[in-house]
């Protein structure tokens, strides 16, 4: 049995989306510094291309944090475990989380949680991909890029057995 990759979302879509929510951002925190915390390793490349197109005198600041709710299994138990943390204090700084994809919500329930603890002036979530019907933790998204379907998704940061991320566009692997 072959495979093949079925666009779903195209670069141009994609694109114009990210150009969208930059401009947003921008006028929200026009004047302030925005500090974004990028979820790896999914979200790398939703986080690098927002953060070039915001505008110049919003400066930005970035972090990186690697979290785990796996384990062993192959679905989520929900609890959070930190395999790589902050490199910064979160207290008083305006923090965006950038997510490449939520569904559930259970794991950034919980690692909402723990960064809210940390004091930050305002937190907020940012996603390039949302699958409400899958949602079974109530998580506030403040800028979506696209909701889609309960589908497995590859391409701008999301994977199949770690392939597939540098892929520009929004695709499922299909069988023949």
């Amino acid at each position: 049995m072959s495979q093949h990759i079925e666009v779903m979302i195209p670069r141009e879509e994609i694109d114009r989306r990210i150009h969208e929510i930059a401009a947003e951002i921008s006028r929200e925190y026009a004047g302030r510094t925005i500090h974004m915390i990028c979820v790896l390793k999914g979200g790398v490349y939703f986080m690098t291309m927002l953060s070039n197109l915001i505008a110049e005198e919003v400066p930005v600041t970035l972090d990186f944090m690697s979290v785990s709710s796996y384990g062993d299994a192959t679905s989520s138990s929900g609890i959070v475990r930190i395999v790589k943390d902050l490199d910064e204090s979160l207290e008083g700084k305006d923090v965006i989380l950038v997510e490449d994809i939520i569904d559930s919500g259970r794991t950034l329930h919980h690692l909402l949680k723990i960064l809210h603890a940390r004091n930050p002036k305002s937190l907020k979530l940012c996603t390039l991909l949302d699958k409400p019907d899958r949602r079974v933790c109530d998580v506030k998204v403040d800028w979506t890029g696209f909701e889609i379907e309960d589908r497995f998704v590859i391409g701008c940061g999301m994977d199949y057995k770690q392939k597939y991320r540098n892929l520009p566009y929004i695709g499922e692997i299909v069988e023949d």
